[in-house]
C-alpha cells in the first residue's frame, strides 16, 4: 500500500509497450492514488496504439513532443533494453520521473550515465526489482541478519517459466540486438538480485553454462555460479522453458532455509533450529517498487539502494554472459 499520496496526482506516460510487464506498470500507474495515465508513446505504432486503447488515454510516435508537454511529470519505460539509455536520459532532461524496467542499462557505463543523468536533473529514478520487496525475501534476511543460520556458505535461487515452449512469450524476448541476451537477462535477473542480496553484490568469479532448447538465437534456459572470497557459492538458475516453482535454498553453519511458491511455505532446518525442519511466519510484501517511486517523487528523497543495487545487477549480468560466450570462468569487472 502507498505511504504517501501527493496532494496533485503525478501524472504518467507509458513509454514503449515492447516488455510484456507494460500493461502491469500502466495498471498501477491507473489504480494508485497517487498517479494518472495520461498517455503512451511507442515507436511500434500499432503496439503503442493497441496499449493506448486498452487504457483509453492519448497515444503518440512522437517522443520528443511527449516529453515536452507540461501535463507529463513522469514515465515508465517498458522499452527494449538496448535502448534505455537514451530513453530515459532524454526523459531525464525533459524534467520527468522515471520508473524502468529492469535491466536498467546493457552495460555497468551505461546504468551509471542514466544514473547521473537523473541525479543532475533532478527527477527521481527507480527500477522493478520486485522479489525486492517480498515478504519470503525480508523472512530470510532476517534468518540471515539475526545469525541463526551462522556463516551463510551457499545460496540457490531458481525462477523459470514455459513461454518459450507454450508458447506465449514474444518473438521480440529472443532477439539478441534488443533484449542483449535470453533467460538470464531477462528472467534471471530475480534470482541474480536475490542472490546477491543473501551472499554479496560482488561475487568474483562467475560460470555460466546457457543452452537453447528452442534453437533461437539467445539461450531459453541458463545455470550461472558464483564464488565469493568468503567461498561462499551461489546457483542462479532461470529459464523459459519449465515451468518449475520458484524456489530459494539459503544454507550455513548452523542451519538452512527453503522457500517455494508453490506452498507459500518459508521451512528452516538445522541446528539452529532444533534439528526439526520448522515453519516459518513470511509477512506482507513490502511497499512495491512503483509505490516507492510514487513516495520519492512526493518526498523528494533518492532510491539510493534500488540504484545499487541495479547497478550490480547489471555488473552481474553482463559477467554471466562474457562467460557463457567465453565458455570460461571470468572474474567480475569493477
Amino acid at each position: 500500500m502507498p505511504t504517501t499520496v501527493p496532494a496533485t496526482p503525478i501524472r504518467v506516460a507509458v513509454l514503449g509497450f515492447w516488455h510484456v510487464h507494460a500493461g502491469d506498470y500502466a495498471r498501477q500507474a491507473v489504480e494508485h492514488p497517487g498517479t494518472e495515465l495520461v498517455a503512451v508513446w511507442d515507436d511500434d505504432v500499432d503496439c503503442g496504439r493497441e496499449g493506448a486503447e486498452r487504457f483509453g488515454v492519448e497515444f503518440t510516435d512522437d517522443l520528443d513532443a511527449l516529453l515536452a508537454r507540461d501535463d507529463v511529470d513522469a514515465v515508465t519505460i517498458t522499452t527494449s533494453t538496448d535502448v534505455h539509455r537514451d530513453v530515459i536520459t532524454r526523459a531525464a532532461r525533459a524534467g520527468k520521473h522515471v520508473f524502468t524496467e529492469k535491466l536498467l542499462a546493457p552495460t555497468v557505463e551505461e546504468c551509471e550515465e542514466i544514473i547521473a543523468a537523473c541525479d543532475a536533473a533532478g527527477v527521481k529514478l527507480i527500477v522493478s526489482l520486485p522479489r525486492l520487496y517480498h515478504g519470503y525475501t525480508a523472512a530470510i534476511r532476517h534468518e540471515i541478519d539475526e545469525g541463526r543460520l551462522g556463516y551463510v556458505d551457499y545460496a540457490r535461487v531458481r525462477l523459470s517459466h514455459d513461454g518459450a515452449i507454450a508458447p506465449w512469450l514474444p518473438e521480440r524476448f529472443f532477439d539478441p540486438a534488443t533484449a542483449i541476451g535470453g533467460a538470464l537477462t531477462d528472467l534471471g535477473c530475480h534470482p541474480v538480485y536475490l542472490t546477491q542480496l543473501f551472499l554479496g553484490a560482488r561475487p568474483d568469479t562467475v560460470d555460466a553454462v546457457y543452452r537453447s532448447v528452442t534453437g533461437r538465437a539467445v539461450e531459453d534456459h541458463a545455470v550461472v555460479t558464483v564464488g565469493y572470497p568468503s567461498q561462499a557459492i551461489g546457483v542462479i538458475e532461470a529459464g523459459f522453458v519449465a515451468g518449475t516453482p520458484f524456489t530459494i535454498d539459503v544454507a550455513g553453519s548452523a542451519g538452512w532455509l527453503a522457500y517455494s511458491d508453490q506452498q507459500g511455505v518459508l521451512t528452516a532446518g538445522g541446528a539452529a533450529y532444533g534439528d526439526q525442519p520448522v515453519s516459518l511466519p513470511v509477512p506482507e510484501d513490502a511497499q512495491d517498487a512503483f509505490g516507492q517511486w510514487v513516495d520519492h517523487i512526493t518526498t523528494g528523497t533518492r532510491a539510493d539502494d534500488n540504484l545499487a543495487r541495479a547497478v550490480e545487477l547489471t555488473r552481474l549480468v553482463v559477467a554471466a554472459n562474457q562467460a557463457a560466450r567465453q565458455a570460461a570462468r571470468v572474474p567480475v569487472a569493477a
